[in-house]
């Protein structure tokens, strides 16, 4: 990574702690609050930040900012990728108050795309090993292929399963035969299963 000046080292401890405290990114407009200075000087310094790798954005949203950092010790480039909690139908997928912590992936992995990640609950995905508990990478997309395992909002329940679309309907298949499939017309693709992450401690 290239080097940094003073006040661009400061914005970025201040976009770590931010995400530390509240779970979520600041916007380029509380950077600039916090700093005393104009918007176009918060969004130059992050732009100077992401410029020299150490923050990535998306420029289609406000709370767009992931830090990228080297792990400790194989000094292996990683993104924080944001873990979203319990999303209501209507609302966001990025709203503030969906943000549940961040995971941190190799960037090797999250390079193509936006990502996102949710807790899987339960046993219907098992079949795929997929397990309770595990943490779900999703990149985030709005489409998908039969068969890919997809997040998926169905009426004001978020599901994880693998996608089939039929001649009139969706099917939301489960990966365990003690779940039926869901079948629908009124589906959003909210993101494709991308890798898993499991804690076995």
């Amino acid at each position: 990574m290239k080097e940094i000046t003073a006040r661009q080292r400061e914005v970025l401890q201040y976009i770590k702690t931010f995400i530390a405290t509240h779970k979520f990114p600041p916007t380029i407009r509380e950077v600039s609050e916090r700093f005393t200075i104009s918007v176009k000087g918060a969004y130059d310094h992050v732009k100077a930040l992401e410029k020299k790798n150490f923050i990535r954005c998306n420029n289609n949203r406000s709370r767009s900012i992931e830090v990228l950092e080297k792990s400790g010790e194989d000094n292996e480039l990683v993104v924080r990728v944001p873990i979203i909690g319990n999303v209501a139908a209507g609302k966001p997928l990025f709203a503030e108050e969906n943000f549940d912590g961040v995971v941190p992936i190799p960037f090797e992995f999250v390079r193509k795309g936006k990502h996102f990640a949710v807790y899987v609950k339960g046993d219907s995905m098992t079949g795929a090993g997929i397990m309770d508990g595990d943490i779900a990478v999703i990149r985030q997309q709005s489409t998908a292929d039969n068969g890919d395992i997809v997040i998926a909002m169905v009426e004001d329940a978020v599901t994880l399963k693998r996608f089939y679309r039929e001649k009139n309907r969706v099917r939301l298949k489960a990966e365990n035969p003690a779940f039926p499939p869901i079948y629908t017309r009124n589906v959003r693709i909210l993101g494709r299963l991308a890798h898993l992450v499991r804690n076995y401690e």
